[in-house]
């Protein structure tokens, strides 16, 4: 156990232990495929708002949602995996509390901010196809960002009340948390004092944080397909629809195992393995995937990768001309 600090009956720790896999030979080569997964993630998201900043006809209000949720997915993954490697490929296992709060809260911020800017995208969505002819009034890029300042706020806030009130907590018995980083669930179970208020927390993020964006966007779609139904042409219908295609396919991939890990953690007792593959790969595949359905679902995105190409292209061969012509000027 770690060395505490003691104020009379209240018991702070000053380290977690965070303990990872029991009992499973050659963990480490997970943590190796974690590490390749964060450099695929990096790379892809920050190829994606590179072609965002430089491509002019991507400045508008849905690509700043884009852009967005590509810096939610960077961010998250960066706050999570490299002290996953850290913690587990060179055995740093032991954790200072603050530094464990801290990470705590970014980690669960940024995967909020995933999920409340698929919900933001949403919106767009349903404005684009809902109401077509009001879009460029109603959804600017001042009332995405003002969307997104707007969610900041409300994760923050969320996030420093959830973390903060594990600072009343006291830790009397084991300091030992049995998951892959300093993980809520796991740390206010080990508690000595009551945590009730700890749980009623938990309850309200997840209804708050998850169901309710994910109902929010099942109703988007719902208005969506009626819209759809009321277009005479076919071919307008599949072309309105390839345009959700990719938020569609990137909300599937976020919520569903997110839901499937907390039923199956609500209806059974998982076993601290199962529960650290399953939670581990919904927060790390999911920024991978990202950046790779936008470019290739997404006629806007792989148009101007194409224009881009081409416009470096023509600036290469000008400077090689320029190259040559002033070296045959020298002879």
């Amino acid at each position: 156990m770690s060395n505490t600090s003691v104020n009379s009956s209240f018991v702070r720790p000053v380290t977690f232990f965070i303990n990872g896999f029991s009992n499973i030979p050659h963990a480490k080569y997970y943590y190796v495929f974690l590490s390749l997964v964060y450099a695929v993630t990096v790379f892809g998201n920050s190829f994606i708002m590179y072609i965002i900043y430089l491509a002019r006809r991507l400045h508008t209000a849905k690509y700043v949602a884009v852009f967005h949720l590509a810096l939610s997915d960077l961010c998250g993954s960066s706050a999570l995996i490299p002290r996953l490697i850290n913690m587990f490929l060179f055995n740093h296992q032991d954790v200072l509390y603050e530094a464990c709060l801290a990470n705590m809260f970014f980690i669960y911020h940024f995967m909020n901010m995933q999920s409340l800017t698929l919900l933001a995208l949403s919106f767009d969505r349903l404005i684009a196809i809902c109401f077509p002819l009001r879009y460029h009034v109603i959804v600017t890029k001042s009332v995405m960002f003002l969307i997104i300042a707007a969610i900041w706020i409300f994760s923050v806030t969320i996030f420093a009340i959830l973390v903060g009130l594990l600072t009343r907590l006291s830790f009397c018995r084991s300091t030992v948390v049995n998951s892959y980083f300093c993980d809520h669930g796991p740390i206010y179970s080990l508690a000595c004092n009551d945590n009730s208020i700890n749980i009623f927390m938990v309850i309200i993020c997840f209804g708050l944080l998850i169901c309710l964006p994910l109902l929010l966007i099942i109703f988007s779609y719902f208005c969506i397909a009626l819209a759809l139904s009321k277009i005479a042409h076919g071919g307008d219908r599949i072309k309105a629809m390839k345009t959700c295609t990719s938020h569609l396919l990137l909300v599937a991939i976020f919520y569903l195992p997110v839901l499937s890990v907390n039923i199956s953690a609500l209806t059974a007792s998982l076993h601290p393995n199962t529960r650290i593959i399953n939670n581990s790969l919904s927060q790390i595949i999911p920024p991978m995937l990202n950046p790779i359905i936008y470019t290739l679902k997404t006629d806007e995105v792989m148009q101007s990768i194409k224009d881009m190409y081409k416009r470096n292209k023509v600036n290469l061969m000008m400077e090689r001309n320029i190259k040559h012509i002033g070296g045959n000027e020298k002879l």
